[in-house]
């Protein structure tokens, strides 16, 4: 037994000794060198690069531009800055205006280095007003670590930063501002990537972009324009699409000119010089939004600090840009509660075991998100929503009830009418769709909690293995399920084929048969279903849309 202790030891040495690496890499910015170390499995190596810049640092409400270069090696061994944003309570800002950089995961086996593999673009969420590449850190753990999906899957995972907030979604609704800057910025980290990605060991034909929330609305919007021709392969939207309520804000110039007042700056024609001229932090303290959620103004309506139809970017509404993407291979899908997220501050009651909530709240809620077609409206919702019930709805049927409404409106109805969309103009592209149903792991929410908004990020970034001690073993099946479905798309446009094993086969979505796939840890082949929620669906883009608008 010692002997083999021994002999083992030495083996771990000699792999160690002949590890693949990059080692430094000639980029059209100069030469970058990162870390490189052993990960779980035998003989696998990570060449890790953090902090490489895609872009210039960015001019005040222009463009990004590329980078002049640099001399001699960077050292791409630290996350940079996030792009300067209010905190989450929005009382102070952090990050900085140089801001445009990039993370590269790269899978090595023991001697060779990797070549031609596919590779995945991380897009983070956050509303548009806060994010960063590297995510969330709890002592050094940071949330997007693409470590677990290279290893894992065997592709290379680039995660990359982008303007928000003021700075990179203010909008004067003319070419004065035009907005869309932090759309700018991903689609010139993606092109980066694409002129770039060889020399580390990747496809440059073989691009999927994916993200959540604001991230998976973004991949929407990077799909759709026609500037990404020939860039992007495939994309992943995960709880976020462009036809959400909250992706595009329709007037603009209204909360550009709050901006303008707050900063002390005139409305007229001479806003935007001064806009432009005012200090970068001022800028983003003035673009608070009003977060204090209640039935009657929910806090998903905001959200209006978000792209914009510019004429450039987006040159038409999102629902006529969907041909940009037929040839496009997309997965999209939503949890079963993303909604909740909003809930807990819209109506606080929903959370509290014991105390009711009342019902006359889901009909204040529901009004309020119907309000531009009036009472009939708003009536013929209530009455969809409540139509299982009994004279005598319990507690949870009615604090389930809100969470529903949330969730549909906010981001599972728009999903699936975005689903249906790529899938009715698709040539060669491929259409998936699926729903993310994991039990919340909070044991402050109540008991029939499903999957929360953002719950499916610790499970597609592998932190049930990366945390094995905060974690069940179903937990890591979730992962590994998501881990494999994911990659195996990003190699093939099919989640099923490729090389990591999954739990059951995931058919294509069409308008026939309507199949989806739930994902929890429970998989089999009970997990493929259909028509997902079809009568809301039905009601929202069918019924709602054909009402006529009363006021805006």
């Amino acid at each position: 037994m010692a002997m083999l202790g021994l002999l083992l030891a030495a083996a771990l040495c000699l792999g160690s000794a002949s590890a693949a690496s990059l080692g430094t890499v000639m980029t059209e910015g100069g030469m970058v060198s990162g870390d490189n170390y052993g990960v779980s499995g035998l003989f696998r190596y990570m060449d890790v690069f953090k902090g490489i810049p895609f872009a210039a640092p960015p001019g005040r409400f222009e463009k990004p531009q590329p980078h002049p270069g640099w001399d001699g090696v960077l050292k791409a061994k630290d996350f940079r800055k996030r792009c300067l944003q209010v905190n989450l309570i929005q009382t102070m800002t952090r990050g900085d205006e140089d801001c445009l950089y990039l993370n590269i995961w790269v899978p090595q086996g023991r001697k060779e280095v990797s070549t031609n593999l596919p590779v995945m673009v991380w897009l983070f969420g956050g509303g548009f007003l806060v994010g960063a590449s590297s995510g969330a850190n709890f002592l050094d753990n940071y949330l997007y670590d693409g470590e677990e999906i290279a290893n894992r899957g065997n592709v290379i995972v680039v995660t990359l930063t982008y303007r928000v907030g003021t700075l990179g979604f203010l909008s004067t609704g003319d070419d004065g501002i035009p907005g869309n800057y932090g759309l700018w910025d991903q689609h010139a980290g993606i092109a980066w990537v694409h002129r770039n990605i060889k020399a580390f060991g990747g496809d440059p034909d073989n691009i999927t972009v994916f993200g959540e929330s604001a991230g998976g609305a973004s991949v929407n919007f990077q799909l759709i324009t026609p500037m990404n021709k020939g860039l992007i392969r495939r994309g992943i939207s995960q709880s976020g699409v462009a036809l959400c309520p909250w992706a595009i804000n329709r007037n603009p110039r209204q909360f550009a000119e709050l901006v303008a007042t707050r900063v002390g700056c005139p409305t007229d024609d001479k806003m935007v010089a001064c806009l432009k001229m005012t200090d970068a932090v001022a800028l983003t303290l003035a673009g608070t939004l009003e977060m204090h959620g209640s039935p009657e103004t929910p806090i998903v309506k905001a959200l209006v600090l978000s792209p914009v139809i510019d004429g450039d970017f987006l040159p038409d509404d999102p629902r006529n840009l969907f041909v940009n993407a037929a040839d496009r291979d997309y997965i999209a899908g939503a949890n079963d509660m993303d909604g909740h997220i909003f809930t807990g501050l819209d109506v606080p009651s929903v959370n509290q075991p014991i105390q009711s909530t009342p019902v006359e709240d889901l009909r204040v809620l529901v009004a309020s998100f119907t309000k531009e077609k009036g009472q009939q409206a708003a009536d013929l919702a209530y009455n969809e929503y409540t139509s299982t019930w009994g004279s005598r709805p319990s507690k949870v049927e009615v604090k389930r009830a809100i969470v529903e409404v949330e969730t549909d409106y906010t981001f599972l109805i728009p999903t699936q009418a975005a689903l249906y969309q790529h899938n009715s103009i698709a040539t060669t592209g491929r259409t998936y769709s699926y729903l993310f149903s994991q039990g919340n792991r909070n044991p402050g929410f109540p008991s029939w909690m499903g999957a929360d908004h953002a719950d499916d990020l610790q499970y597609v970034f592998g932190k049930p293995f990366a945390t094995p001690l905060g974690y069940w073993p179903k937990h890591r099946d979730v992962s590994r399920y998501m881990i494999a479905y994911w990659t195996n798309f990003a190699k093939t446009g099919d989640p099923n084929k490729g090389e990591s094993d999954v739990p059951v086969n995931w058919p294509p979505f069409n308008n026939q048969t309507h199949q989806y796939v739930e994902i929890n840890h429970r998989m089999g082949r009970n997990s493929v279903k259909q028509k997902l929620r079809l009568r809301f669906v039905n009601y929202w883009t069918n019924t709602f849309s054909a009402l006529p608008t009363i006021s805006e």
